[in-house]
């Protein structure tokens, strides 16, 4: 078995990108030193010291004290200049939003969950939620409100910030839905798969060994987010982590909402098992039905959780069998379920060869449901800091979402008492 890979060696990281992934580790907490910059980035701390004082020269970069240590001189704390700003983020879903503020360092507060009808299309359903948004704004202070993130449950087109044909959002295909949050608003704003989110989101407070992993969503529909060598991986059309249409055998003809017959999705998501459980008499109407009778022990609901995650399981095989990564993070609704977890995670063993499975982590992710809200948080501080670089320097980076960042364990470097994700982490 190969060495897993370690991070990027010194001199590989040119200083224009790296003085954008400085940014991005001090955004997410996931480095407050230069020397944990350093680490992480794999560069020499001479070429750190020197991107840093250039962010610090344009103000998006200060000290604020010292490290004690137990040995040397004390370091330096860095924080982003303005840090005491922050984001407001929604995750959606079917019915319901998740919402809440996003700091950076990833600190989150005011967490809530409010009534969203997506099939109501954007022009109805956006008002209503961005009246919510504006009400947290409204509580925390307008003038450092820096980012609005969103997380959807469908393919985004990053670039453009637009849903693109999405099988469960009837009416927001091609949608302009970040310069209509960004007209609202006033401010950067981020749109992003949910998928992508929680990858992103989780990937922040895990150790900073694990740099490949898979991040699995499984509630009413299935999908994916990938990290690659510390980052997101999106592809070449931004469809990576499309595991929900993947044809199973098991599916057979079966519709999908995709207007294909047999994807994974018609067998092993949550409406495919409401689907299932109903055809078997039971009453059931919502994935939050079959969740609530497979924790009531019922045998059909059971079983049907179980067949459900080794289908995933089948399909996910595959993947991690290609891709080798250091963990599989389960997410979604029916993640909460230990028949569904159990099922998936017996599939990998014996559909993966030992090579690929002997250091492999299989866990639920560790933030739960605020995983999608803390990553499309972090999406939009990190256009927000992209724009602000660009606007002072003339510097053009990358597009904001695409989320080039490093593990670095639990950091915190946003003040306040805000509960920081990481402090979440078992």
């Amino acid at each position: 078995m190969t060495e897993k890979s370690a991070p990027r060696r010194k001199g590989v990281v040119g200083v224009s990108s790296l003085t954008e992934r400085v940014l991005e580790l001090l955004a997410s907490g996931q480095a407050t030193t230069r020397t944990e910059l350093a680490t992480l980035l794999g560069a020499a701390p001479s070429t750190v010291s020197f991107a840093v004082g250039q962010l610090m020269t344009h103000g998006l970069v200060a000290e604020v004290g010292t490290l004690s240590s137990t040995g040397g001189r004390p370091r330096k704390v860095l924080r982003l200049g303005g840090s005491d700003g922050y984001a407001v983020a929604a995750e959606l879903g079917g019915m319901h939003a998740h919402v809440g503020v996003v700091h950076p360092g990833g600190g989150l507060t005011d967490v809530s969950t409010v009534p969203f009808a997506t099939a109501d299309g954007p022009e109805a359903a956006l008002p209503g939620l961005t009246d919510t948004l504006e009400g947290l704004a409204d509580r925390h202070g307008r003038g450092l409100l820096r980012g609005v993130g969103l997380s959807l449950p469908g393919p985004v087109d990053v670039d453009s910030g637009v849903v693109t044909l999405p099988s469960r959002m009837p009416g927001w295909n091609r949608f302009p839905v970040r310069d209509w949050l960004e007209d609202r608003f006033g401010v950067p704003a981020a749109v992003e798969n949910d998928a992508n989110c929680m990858a992103v989101g989780e990937h922040t407070v895990q150790p900073a060994e694990r740099r490949q992993s898979i991040m699995v969503k499984s509630g009413t529909a299935i999908g994916a987010g990938v990290i690659a060598d510390g980052r997101l991986y999106r592809g070449g059309s931004g469809a990576a982590g499309e595991i929900t249409h993947v044809r199973v055998e098991a599916a057979q003809d079966t519709p999908c909402s995709c207007g294909n017959t047999g994807c994974l999705e018609t067998v092993a998501s949550g409406a495919a098992l409401v689907r299932i459980l109903r055809e078997r008499g039971l009453d059931v109407t919502s994935t939050e039905d079959v969740v609530r009778l497979s924790r009531d022990a019922d045998p059909e609901a059971t079983r049907a959780v179980r067949q459900a995650g080794r289908y995933l399981g089948m399909v996910l095989a595959a993947n991690v069998q290609f891709f080798n990564p250091d963990a599989v993070y389960l997410g979604g609704i029916l993640s909460t379920l230990e028949p569904f977890v159990a099922a998936v995670r017996s599939q990998l063993y014996e559909g993966c060869h030992p090579l690929v499975t002997e250091h492999l982590v299989i866990e639920r992710a560790s933030l739960g449901a605020d995983a999608g809200l803390v990553g499309a948080g972090q999406f939009a501080l990190q256009r927000a800091l992209a724009q602000a670089l660009e606007a002072v320097t003339g510097a053009h980076l990358s597009p904001a979402g695409t989320a080039h960042l490093s593990p670095g364990g639990n950091h915190s470097s946003s003040p306040g008492n805000h509960t920081r994700a990481g402090d979440r982490h078992p």
